[in-house]
């Protein structure tokens, strides 16, 4: 479904991608795991259109979306949950849902979206700034989520998450990819939650993949030393 082919990506001068290669399946869930600085966030950046590639191409689908405006890419299946959440903490959970809808206006959604997430329709009423870590990050996945995509990337979503919280994130995860028969993309530094919601790990290191298994031969001892200060 998403092929990406020698795609670099620099800040300026400074090449943080190199030559980077990847495929995702459909359906398919792929943990992206590594220690900070060594390129994942750049990477999802540059996916949904946030940073320019220097070189390579970025196919969704069969469409190329190299050079395609980050709202272009949504429209054709991308979605993007980034590093920190990205919630607009003023308005209401609810507002904050419907901002993600521009590419459907079929309302029904949301009543899916509650049903995934039962306490956002607790709180659909309350300002997103009000939330806790977690509930921000169900947040965020839901206004993810109203676009419909074909693929959903996630940039560190345990982040400041408490560990019995990220145990249900898993859970709702592995839920939406059986109901929506859709692919996810995360990127990670949580081994553990990396196991339970990937088909498939891959280590990035100063910007190039330098590891790859099948969950059901993954070795955790290996991967530890990897994500290791």
């Amino acid at each position: 479904m998403l092929n990406v082919s020698n795609l670099s990506v620099s800040y300026g001068q400074s090449m943080v991608i190199s030559d980077l290669q990847m495929a995702v399946g459909e359906t398919e869930s792929v943990a992206i795991l590594g220690r900070n600085g060594m390129g994942k966030s750049t990477l999802f950046r540059a996916l949904i259109g946030i940073l320019p590639a220097r070189t390579g191409s970025i196919v969704l689908n069969d469409q190329d979306l190299t050079r395609a405006e980050s709202h272009e890419r949504v429209a054709r299946g991308l979605a993007y949950v980034p590093q920190g959440r990205g919630i607009f903490p003023s308005l209401t959970v609810e507002e904050n849902i419907k901002a993600g809808m521009e590419n459907t206006k079929d309302l029904t959604v949301l009543n899916e979206i509650y049903s995934l997430f039962p306490v956002l329709f607790d709180m659909r009423r309350r300002k997103g700034g009000n939330l806790s870590g977690g509930q921000q990050q169900q947040l965020a996945i839901s206004r993810a989520l109203v676009s419909n995509p074909s693929i959903l990337l996630l940039d560190e979503p345990t982040e400041g998450i408490q560990p019995s919280i990220i145990k249900e994130l898993a859970k709702a995860l592995n839920e939406i990819k059986r109901l929506r028969q859709i692919a996810i993309v995360v990127s990670e530094q949580v081994l553990s939650f990396a196991l339970d919601v990937a088909d498939r790990i891959l280590v990035i290191e100063k910007g190039r993949f330098v590891h790859e298994e099948a969950r059901d031969k993954v070795d955790a001892a290996k991967l530890s030393q990897y994500l290791s200060v």
